[in-house]
């Protein structure tokens, strides 16, 4: 069976012009992310791995190229579109885990599905939201605040926040940066899970450890795809 493509990015390139100069940041890059892959991609700093997760994010636009989220081009939406895209097919793990301090636990998992068009009820977003925190094994931490929380636990939040709106692939920009190595471990431990479980995953990160945990490893250098290694070649 043929795998379906989540994520396809044609001749992607990225220039940022200011008066005083032009600065390409990517330059032509081409990548295909299948249902159920596990990329990392890596590369030293101001290799381009910001503007590409920015990119694939539609928290930005291409300057010229392709990008198709299963099989929709959305390498030229509007503000208002890539919003909406967004909410619907993208979800998030940061490396500052921007969870909102005010809310519950509850209450900033099912953030994203409130903005959802059209409006779920409040039963359908409480189902949802109690399966993604026992996926994360948080469900028992629901009233809590995240100040509340250690920082591991408050990561398992943000992935089950990103979760929560079936997405079509889970962008993770450094998930463990803000964390000690025990807990940094354990987060890459329940990434790993949620990818056997079926979860499409594209994980920036500088640590060659973590990055040697995905099935395909892609690497950045002067805004070009340099090279990759899949997880057979490496074994």
């Amino acid at each position: 069976m043929t795998k379906q493509a989540k994520i396809q990015m044609l001749d992607i390139k990225k220039v940022f012009v200011t008066e005083e100069m032009e600065t390409h940041a990517l330059r032509g890059v081409n990548l295909e992310i299948f249902d159920g892959d596990y990329v990392s991609i890596s590369g030293p700093s101001g290799c381009g791995k910001s503007s590409l997760l920015s990119l694939l994010g539609l928290l930005d636009s291409p300057t010229s190229g392709q990008y198709l989220i299963e099989g929709q081009d959305v390498s030229s939406l509007s503000i208002n579109e890539r919003a909406l895209i967004r909410n619907q097919k993208i979800g998030f793990i940061f490396q500052a885990f921007n969870l909102i301090d005010e809310l519950s636990v509850f209450d900033n998992v099912a953030l994203p599905l409130r903005y959802r068009e059209p409006a779920m009820s409040a039963q359908a977003i409480k189902t949802k939201v109690m399966d993604c925190l026992e996926k994360v094994q948080m469900s028992h931490r629901t009233s809590h605040k995240p100040n509340q929380l250690s920082g591991g636990q408050q990561q398992r939040i943000a992935i089950a926040r990103a979760l929560v709106g079936d997405p079509a692939i889970l962008l993770v920009d450094e998930p463990t940066g803000n964390l000690d190595s025990k807990n940094g471990d354990a987060v890459m431990a329940m990434l790993a899970e949620l990818n056997k479980a079926g979860t499409t995953l594209c994980m920036v990160t500088h640590d060659p450890r973590y990055a040697d945990m995905a099935q395909r490893r892609l690497h950045l250098l002067d805004g070009c795809m340099a090279d990759e290694l899949t997880f057979k070649e490496a074994v």
